[in-house]
């Protein structure tokens, strides 16, 4: 067969289903979380004829937001290839060092500044054994863990921290229709300004890890931290920098849910460390770096402040639904692996 008859042969191509920005949408692990949120907010309507109410859903929002707004620099820490367990100790500490501001006579601001200095603080300190000596982050972070829940309890015993000033109980209990600047449309003076809080905290990760330079080395350094060290990349004050991010995340999350609560106890998120994993994780998030992004996290928070608040509605017990988020925990990191396993065994 000559040249010029090979050229005239028609080129035969495989079709790729996800080839379309369309498909690959459709085809993403994001698109399932949507549809799984759709499916299990239909389902909740039906369940509980209160959970259609305006101001339910408001609350719902509370089942979320507080975790999602760790969960986001979280999400960062573990693109990097490091993790932190000891955000809910960081929480329990900078809302005892609140409530003794508070009893103190300090006033709102004060307040609010020690709970983000407190985060900053412990962030810091795991960052530096970390990123700068050089330790294994899980290792570091479950020794913190006990260390800063200890220094809570410690001080605290078994009395509870309370008379916080009146103002302070906006961040946790507030509606953004106390003022007056804010639209007056239907339905929007049920807006909790930790709902507002939560979206601008969403879109700005989501710009820091995709949109910037910033976002590019933590994936790098995700992927292989020792080539990101050669390519020039900050990699310690990159992870200084995420662990830093993580602990003012848990400080202005202890903010929030020590307005919403009212007082202090050292017993304060407990157990708070593995939803928030378990968000990021849920979220497409992949527990050993270089991989994952903030619209799922996004998504996996709402899908978990829809369930938890479906059960609550149904009057389930907290343990089962601490039975469900180990569950899920387990089955979000497994699934990914045997789909992976498959797949070798049937190309092989």
């Amino acid at each position: 067969m000559s040249t010029l008859a090979l050229e005239k042969q028609p080129v035969r191509r495989i079709p790729d289903k996800l080839s379309t920005p369309a498909g690959r949408v459709l085809g993403s692990w994001e698109a399932l979380l949507a549809a799984v949120a759709i499916v299990i907010f239909i389902a909740n309507s039906f369940a509980s004829p209160h959970f259609l109410d305006p101001w339910n859903l408001s609350d719902a929002t509370y089942n979320f937001t507080e975790k999602a707004m760790i969960a986001f620099a979280m999400t960062l820490l573990i693109i990097s290839g490091e993790i932190d367990l000891s955000v809910a100790a960081i929480m329990a500490l900078a809302s005892t060092a609140m409530g003794a501001a508070a009893q103190a006579g300090f006033q709102t601001p004060a307040l609010v500044g020690t709970g983000l200095g407190v985060g900053l603080l412990c962030g810091a300190f795991n960052g530096l054994l970390v990123a700068r000596i050089g330790l294994p982050s899980i290792v570091v972070t479950i020794g913190t863990m006990s260390l800063f829940r200890g220094i809570a309890q410690i001080v605290l015993g078994d009395r509870a921290y309370g008379g916080y000033p009146s103002s302070f109980a906006w961040f946790g209990q507030g509606y953004m229709s106390d003022f007056s600047w804010w639209p007056t449309l239907p339905g929007f003076e049920v807006v909790t300004f930790e709902m507002v809080a939560f979206v601008i905290l969403a879109v700005a990760f989501a710009i820091l890890l995709h949109w910037t330079v910033f976002g590019r080395w933590i994936y790098a350094i995700g992927n292989n931290a020792f080539a990101a060290q050669f390519s020039g990349i900050p990699v310690r004050r990159t992870k200084f920098a995420l662990f830093l991010m993580t602990g003012l995340m848990s400080g202005f999350a202890a903010v929030c849910l020590t307005s919403r609560l009212g007082s202090t106890r050292h017993t304060i998120a407990a157990g708070w460390e593995l939803e928030v994993v378990t968000m990021a994780v849920l979220g497409g998030v992949s527990i050993l770096g270089g991989s994952g992004t903030i619209p799922g996290v996004v998504l996996a928070a709402i899908v978990m402040g829809l369930v938890t608040f479906g059960l609550g509605l149904l009057n389930v017990p907290g343990i089962v639904m601490s039975i469900f988020i180990g569950l899920l925990l387990i089955l979000v990191i497994a699934l990914p692996i045997v789909v992976r396993r498959i797949r070798s065994r049937s190309a092989a």
